[in-house]
């Protein structure tokens, strides 16, 4: 039930792209018309909040962009916000075209843009988690993280069939240059025999090892998931330095954006439907200054400065099923 009173809201997308963050836009949209709210759309996150590039939307604006990758509102970086006067700027503008309330779909600098906008602007904000990396503290998931694990296993699955048939160890690098959430569900998914994550130490002459043991005990593929941020130089200069200690053919496989695109995966679309929903549903009740995220099934909202602030640890019965399983 309503009992804050707000007549206009905006939505924006921040950072980089991520499956889902359309249906996040949708959801949006569509509640705050559904409680007849004036809804308007900032174009390329920031760098619009700073130009005024503003657009009106309502419940036809968002037809069929559930299963779209991207985001229609588009992104940008915007050096012009990190500043005060741009910050500022921004704030003036949100004041100029009446927002009451402001969406913010993104990862964690995107969340801190949002906190920094806060002490300049006395509207509404509220956060939705938007990253495939999975790094925000105060959610189980975000969106966009579910469709980066279907690309990168479906990449894995494709090169098994070669590292099967060639005696080779395969060094397949995924996103995450500060966090290995994406490199452990997919290692984990695709039957990797190593994951490599930022948040432990690679030690080289351990991998060496296992590589000598894995084909002694007559193993015919090897693949290694490589977190981006896992190792200096990534899994191109992990691979030189492989092969010289072990003698053994190791070959890079570099998955960059790809993991970035593509239609959401059904969770996704899931999670930022009821993700885009609640967060509306909040701003309804005067809630501001927070994330929404789910954690145990749960619809909850976390302050924003405890997402980034809280390092969301990885969960660690995936390395032990990982070891079991790779035997």
């Amino acid at each position: 039930m309503q009992d804050h009173k707000i007549n206009k809201v905006a939505v924006l997308t921040s950072g980089g792209d991520a499956p889902g963050m359309n249906a996040a836009i949708r959801a949006i949209v569509r509640t705050a018309s559904h409680h007849g709210l004036q809804i308007a759309g900032v174009q390329k996150g920031y760098y619009g909040l700073v130009h005024n590039e503003f657009i009106d939307l309502g419940s036809r604006s968002v037809s069929n962009i559930i299963q779209r990758g991207g985001t229609i509102l588009r992104s940008a970086r915007c050096q012009e916000f990190r500043t005060e006067e741009g910050q500022r700027q921004a704030a003036e503008n949100l004041q100029s075209n009446d927002i009451d309330a402001l969406f913010v779909i993104g990862g964690d600098g995107s969340l801190q843009g949002a906190h920094h906008l806060a002490t300049h602007w006395p509207g509404q904000i509220i956060g939705l988690p938007g990253t495939i990396d999975n790094d925000l503290s105060g959610t189980d998931y975000t969106i966009g993280y579910f469709t980066a694990l279907d690309t990168a296993l479906d990449a894995i699955d494709k090169i098994r069939d070669t590292a099967d048939a060639i005696d080779r160890v395969f060094l397949v690098e995924v996103m995450g240059r500060m966090a290995g959430f994406i490199a452990a569900g997919a290692g984990v998914a695709g039957g990797a025999e190593e994951i490599l994550v930022p948040e432990r130490a690679v030690d080289i002459d351990a991998l060496v090892d296992d590589i000598t043991i894995a084909k002694e005990k007559g193993k015919v593929s090897f693949i290694m998931i490589v977190a981006e941020g896992a190792y200096p130089g990534g899994a191109t200069a992990l691979s030189v330095e492989l092969e010289k200690k072990s003698g053994i053919e190791c070959r890079p496989c570099i998955l960059g954006y790809i993991q970035r695109g593509g239609s959401p995966a059904a969770l996704d679309r899931i999670l930022a439907t009821k993700l885009g929903t609640f967060s509306v549903e909040q701003a309804l009740q005067g809630v501001s200054g927070v994330m929404t995220g789910i954690i145990n099934s749960e619809l909850v909202t976390t302050p924003l400065k405890q997402t980034w602030e809280n390092r969301k640890p990885l969960d660690p019965y995936l390395f032990e099923l990982q070891k079991i399983m790779a035997g």
